[in-house]
């Protein structure tokens, strides 16, 4: 259970090749843990590239795929077969090669626009935690499509989803799930990779308002040695 006061916890690999083989075998012994302990086993998903090896290793490892849950953490509001969609990243890395029921998969309708696709999902996702939330970290400190700048929705009992409508990077508009929800998780891992997330590792580390400080006290954080700072011990 996440702590709100806990400082996070850094796990540190050599190269990304190593962190997606660790973070994919801990995954997957969450998975059991979790199946083992409540029936069932539901995940949130980060988008982007640094999680593709990690997402790719999974099919060899993962088992009882008719247990798992599948919800992502954002998404952009493109058209699904848009490249740019972490649907269609994750269909096509992972999702499209194991056996976890359609119904189980639960994909974000951004096409629909970002009001209207932060409220379809708000009414879709579980009322009781999530098993495990896995964040990335982009260079400005953000995390999910939770922007420094805007509203986070920290607050506890906050909406669940957040439309937004003018994100620092493109497309403007996109969905997210706010910072309240994403921390209401037994576990709640955040994996960084490359030389362009020192700054945001050092701003967390000096405990500035970024969001992925923010949502992420008591995380695990998995990062290869080029993101970790220069100027800091390793």
């Amino acid at each position: 259970m996440l702590e709100e006061n806990s400082l996070p916890r850094w796990h540190i690999y050599p190269d990304q090749e190593q962190i997606s083989t660790h973070l994919a075998a801990a995954i997957t012994r969450m998975a059991a843990e979790a199946i083992a302990l409540r029936g069932a086993f539901h995940l949130v998903v980060a988008g982007g590239n640094t999680p593709r090896a990690t997402y790719a290793r999974l099919p060899s490892m993962g088992r009882d795929w008719q247990r798992w849950h599948i919800y992502h953490g954002d998404e952009r509001c493109l058209p699904p077969e848009d490249p740019e969609r972490n649907s269609l990243m994750l269909a096509q890395t992972w999702l499209s090669q194991v056996p976890i029921p359609g119904a189980q998969i639960h994909i974000i309708p951004a096409e629909a626009g970002a009001s209207e696709a932060a409220r379809r999902y708000a009414a879709i996702l579980p009322a009781q935690r999530f098993d495990l939330v896995l964040l990335g970290l982009g260079e400005d400190g953000h995390t999910a499509s939770l922007f420094p700048g805007h509203d986070w929705g920290q607050e506890k009992g906050s909406s669940p989803t957040l439309s937004i409508l003018d994100a620092a990077k493109a497309p403007p508009q996109r969905v997210s799930l706010s910072a309240w929800r994403l921390r209401h998780t037994h576990a709640l891992f955040f994996l960084a990779c490359g030389s362009g997330k020192q700054d945001a590792i050092a701003s967390w580390l000096r405990g500035e308002n970024i969001p992925a400080a923010v949502v992420g006290r008591g995380a695990d954080v998995w990062l290869d040695m080029a993101a970790w700072p220069e100027s800091l011990p390793r």
